[in-house]
Formats: C-alpha cells, structure tokens, sequence
C-alpha cells in the first residue's frame, strides 16, 4: 500500500501505516544521577541495551505493516538549504540555556562545523563542556567552556525517544506543544522545521503552537473517535491550553464534533491522560484501577453559533465512554488485573500505556504480564516487547511512538 504523505489520525485504534520513532542515542549518556530530576528522569538506561530493546519495538512494527520513520531523518529532510539550517542553529542555541553570550557563540560555531546527520545528533544527545575545550583555539572560548563547574554546555534530551508528547497528530493536522518544562520544551524545536520545512508536512493545519503560553503535551491527547477528542486536565498539561486546542480543532478541522477534557490527578504517577487509560479496540480500553469509581470530565462543544458550550459530568469513566462514543458496552481492563499491588507496580512501568496498530491488537512492554494476561483474556491479540532498559525512561509504547497515518477505524 502506497501512502500518501502528510497527516491522516482520526482514531487511536485505526489500522497503524506510518509512525515516528526516535532510537535513543547519546542523550541517554550523558545522564548523570546528580542531574536526573532537572532533566526529568528517574534512572540511567543502558544504552545499547535500550537500542536493541528499541529496534525489536521498531521490527516488531515492521513485521505489522507499519512504516517505520525516524525524528533524526525528518529533522534531516527539514534542513532543505543552508539558511534553514542557520536558523535551526540560531533557535536551539538561543533555547539552550546558555547565559554566557560568548559560550553561546563557541556552541554555534561548535555546530556549524559538522555534517547535517552529527549536528542534529549532537543537538539530541547535548554538548559536554569538555568538548568544547578540546575544540577552543582561543583562551576566551576555553575559559567560556570551562564554565561554573556544571558539565554541560547545552543539556542533553533524555525524553526524545517519547516522540508522543513534543506534538500531536489530530485528523489531517498536527499540535506542536508548549511542554511543561523548559527541559522538555526545547524538543519541540524538532517539530516546528518538520512542520515548517520538510516538503511533506509543511502544508499540515497547526492547531496549535510552542510559542502558546500554557503548556500542553501529547500524552494527553486521545483521538477516542473521528468525531471525538478526550484531552487530560493533568500535571503537564493546563486547562487554558486546552480551550484553545478545543477552539481550533472544533471549528477547523473536518470530523471533530466533541472535546472530552478528563480532570486527572495532578501527581508524576498519572503524569499524562495515556497513563490512565488508553484505548485497545473499539470498546475496550485499559485503565488504572484508581479510577474506576468515579471520574469528572468536561464536554466541550460549538452551539449553532459555532460559540462554545462547557457542561460537566461526573461519573462512571464506563459510562462517559459508553454515551459519548455511542457504545451498547463498555469493557475495561485494569492494570494489574485490579489488584492493588500488582497495579502499582505495573503501573510504573506503564502497563496501561499500550499501543494499539488495529483494533484489539496492541504493543505492550512484556514486563507487565499480568496486565498482558488480562488483554488476552479480553480477546486482545497481545505483542510483546522487552523493556528492561526503556522503561526505566517511564514510558511504554504509546508513549514512544507517534502515529503519522492510520487508516479510518
């Protein structure tokens, strides 16, 4: 099947044809305990391990049909002359952190001097002040480089291999975010030249912006149907953000009818939306145990004069699911088969976060099997993947992965 190029996602479950990866590389190297919590990790993955896990999540993709493309390679195909490529060093330099203008400078130049392909790595993977002295043909630039004693001239990004949370793909259009933190926002950069530049997704409607004020992150947004978006009131993600998204994506995009906005607990364990629940086949969805009970979400929509209307409800996250995606029944399935413990663990590493590539057939981490046990016993066909090293980043497959193109449920 020959795809066409540009965005097609009108659905969580619709048969996957083309999605981004990014293999983790010398980022993940250059992860030190002392800095863990400013750059929003919680441990240090081995990295060729983690490859070899990522490249099994990326065959086991293949052997589905799916195209496989890489952030690195758009980023790539983004550069499409030299001034493009002045200007992307230009912004991540000037979004990198670095005080000190002459530093700055020395980064730039540090930049300028190499291929395409080992600039845009070395952008990823961050900049060791000792890499810096080892180049200085100056007294200036190495005192520069030396700096205060912390080791990076430009931090690394850990988190890239996330490629769900920097931007969204929503219909025939595409969200570059606000991220909550400054550490995490400057992988967004990657998706403003994908967007601006790259011959085939430059013309994709922007719903919304980086330059937005309030944050907003993919792990949030679920695309439960054609006509029906749910977005998570979360730690990461701002209501503020959430009115405006709504706005555009309900008066401009060809099949939304309905924003769901889930009021989620504010807490690193349900950082975003997909943590909670995420969406298996056309009436089953995986969910943590913790809300089950009871739940609030705001149903946002466009009256006949195209103004918006916000109404609350509270209830039952079964039965929201069963009125506003038209459903005789609803089955969940609870991480850890419900059992307090067993979800907790399975939990942390994600077994709620699944990728579905077809309706009721997911990519799971293989670590979580009771969680897996029960998708099977729920009819769901069930691909493992190892996920030793991976989830040491806290996040599973829906997490690592952002659909381009799928097929209409």
């Amino acid at each position: 099947m020959r795809l066409e190029s540009g965005i097609h996602n009108t659905s969580e479950i619709g048969r996957l044809r083309r999605v981004l990866l990014h293999r983790p590389g010398g980022e993940l190297e250059n992860l030190m305990p002392e800095y863990l919590e400013r750059l929003l990790f919680d441990d240090i993955p081995y990295l060729k391990e983690a490859q070899e896990e990522h490249d099994a999540f990326a065959d086991c993709l293949r052997q589905s049909g799916v195209e496989v493309v890489y952030l690195t390679d758009l980023v790539l195909q983004s550069i499409t002359d030299r001034s493009v490529r002045d200007e992307l060093i230009r912004q991540f330099t000037a979004e990198a952190g670095i005080e000190d203008p002459r530093l700055r400078d020395t980064v730039a130049e540090h930049l300028s001097a190499m291929p395409d392909r080992e600039m845009v790595q070395t952008m990823m993977a961050g900049i060791r002040r000792q890499d810096l002295r080892a180049a200085g043909g100056r007294l200036g630039d190495y005192l520069a480089a030396a700096g205060d004693g912390y080791p990076f001239a430009v931090d690394p990004m850990p988190n890239l291999y996330f490629t769900r949370d920097p931007f969204a793909t929503i219909g025939t259009g595409v969200s570059i975010h606000k991220m909550h933190t400054p550490t995490r926002n400057r992988e967004t950069l990657f998706g403003k030249f994908i967007f601006e530049h790259d011959p085939a997704y430059r013309n994709t409607p922007r719903w919304y912006d980086r330059g937005e004020t309030t944050s907003l992150e993919g792990g949030d947004i679920l695309i439960l149907s054609p006509s029906v978006l749910a977005v998570g009131i979360s730690q990461r993600t701002q209501e503020d953000s959430i009115d405006q998204l709504a706005e555009t994506v309900l008066s401009q995009s060809k099949t939304f009818r309905k924003v769901l906005a889930f009021n989620i607990p504010k807490s690193r364990s349900f950082m975003h939306l997909d943590t909670v629940f995420t969406m298996v086949d056309r009436d089953k969805f995986t969910v943590h145990p913790n809300i089950l009970s009871q739940i609030t979400v705001f149903v946002m929509e466009l009256d006949e004069n195209r103004k918006m209307t916000i109404r609350q409800e509270d209830g039952r996250l079964e039965d929201i699911l069963k009125e506003h995606l038209e459903l005789d029944r609803v089955t969940l399935i609870p991480c850890g088969q419900g059992s307090e413990i067993d979800a907790a663990r399975e939990q942390w590493s994600d077994g709620s976060n699944t990728l579905a590539i077809a309706p009721g057939e997911v990519v799971v981490y293989s670590r979580n099997y009771v969680t897996n046990r029960s998708l099977e016993e729920a009819g769901i066909k069930v691909h493992t993947i190892p996920s030793a090293e991976l989830s040491r980043g806290r996040g599973g497959p829906r997490c690592m992965s952002m659909p381009l193109w799928r097929d209409d449920p």
